[in-house]
């Protein structure tokens, strides 16, 4: 192999005098949790109004955020919950959770996003919710998906951990009129290091889900007076504080990364044996939390030799996710009866793209456009290799 390497892309996560000011802010308030301080609220209503929505709340993580929103929507024991069988675990872990069985289906090979047809196969008498996951920013099939459990009468959930600032045929997350769950963690496009958000398109979601995150408490009771079950999933005003200076650089992020990615994509199509993820136009705004592409035909020894060579040469690369029903804590509780073999049938994308996908991190979506002539040349050099 040569010496060829990519120069150092940005840093992430990437942060100022804005995240600075906000801290203090929040530190100087006196009120370090929400009860009583100001920085949850505010962003609560930032974010919300963002992505065209009338309600968010801010909880404690992605993970937490899933789980408020299916316990709003009625998940428990009996009932189950439609999800993509390639995403992270977190989707389908936070079903079990509640005590629901989660029911993987496959994706469309070419957008690594749920397949409609998928979903309407697995519908039963006992299914609550699909939750469609927005992979690396793009949409889901929303207008297939939306006919499908309109029709079905079962909710749907949005999964959009990685689609902050995305939009749909014009539409942001918060105007699909369907609840929506986002992720804060420190690889997110934006973060606080952890943290979660759920829109909801009415009020009574939000006050119930309100009260499932703060166990139960309403938000001005003096005599404990816990109405219904849940936890503490309330987020702190530091992190709050910090997510509203992320909030403001996030249009600026987003529009670089749409111009870099299709050039990214163009040079890693011209690679022999590399097929980058499809894009959907109706999606259209995608905000690229990762740039994915498959390698068909690669080994899984050999891919971890790939990732590693790219992670070597200075490019933040990383192995897709396995699918959930390869994953040993997916068989722990709430899972359907079948196999692993019989889920595998019936998802043959998912067994495709979880063996053979490889992503880079976003941020390399934020350097250049010689950067990203570099990428495709030291990806092209050590599958050469």
């Amino acid at each position: 192999m040569s010496d060829l390497s990519a120069p150092e892309f940005p840093e992430w996560p990437q942060f100022g005098d804005e995240e600075r000011t906000g801290l203090i802010r929040a530190l100087e308030q006196g009120q370090w949790w929400r009860v009583g301080g100001n920085e949850v609220d505010t962003f609560e209503a930032e974010f919300a109004a963002y992505h065209g929505s009338s309600h968010a709340l801010a909880v404690t993580n992605g993970t937490h955020a899933l789980e408020v929103a299916l316990e709003v929507l009625g998940v428990g024991p009996g009932t189950e919950v439609i999800v993509p069988a390639f995403t992270f675990i977190s989707s389908s872990l936070a079903a079990q959770r509640l005590g629901a069985v989660a029911v993987p289906v496959d994706v469309d090979l070419d957008t690594y996003c749920v397949d409609p047809d998928a979903v309407a196969a697995a519908i039963t008498d006992r299914t609550r919710v699909v939750m469609p996951v927005h992979m690396a920013g793009q949409f889901a099939d929303m207008d297939a998906l939306d006919k499908i459990t309109s029709d079905a009468g079962v909710a749907l959930l949005q999964d959009a951990a990685h689609a902050h600032g995305a939009q749909w045929q014009g539409r942001r997350v918060g105007e699909l009129g369907s609840v929506a769950a986002f992720s804060f963690q420190n690889g997110k496009l934006m973060t606080a290091g952890e943290g979660g958000a759920v829109l909801f398109p009415d009020e009574e979601s939000y006050e119930k889900a309100f009260l499932v995150h703060s166990c139960g408490r309403p938000r001005t009771d003096r005599d404990y007076l816990h109405r219904t079950t849940g936890s503490n999933y309330r987020m702190n005003e530091f992190s709050a504080a910090v997510l509203r200076a992320q909030l403001s650089r996030l249009d600026g992020q987003i529009a670089v990364r749409e111009q870099r990615w299709p050039l990214l994509a163009s040079l890693l199509a011209e690679i022999p044996g590399v097929v980058p993820q499809g894009r959907d136009p109706r999606g259209d705004r995608n905000p690229h939390y990762m740039a994915m592409f498959r390698i068909p035909g690669i080994t899984s020894e050999r891919r971890r030799v790939v990732v590693d060579e790219l992670i070597a040469r200075g490019i933040p690369a990383f192995v897709a996710f396995r699918a959930i029903y390869r994953c040993d804590g997916f068989w722990l509780a709430g899972a359907p009866d079948e196999t692993v073999e019989q889920i595998a049938e019936r998802c043959p994308n998912v067994e495709q793209i979880h063996a053979d996908c490889v992503w880079l991190h976003h941020r390399t979506l934020l350097g250049t456009e010689e950067q990203m002539h570099q990428i495709a040349a030291v990806l092209a050099d050590v599958l050469a290799g």
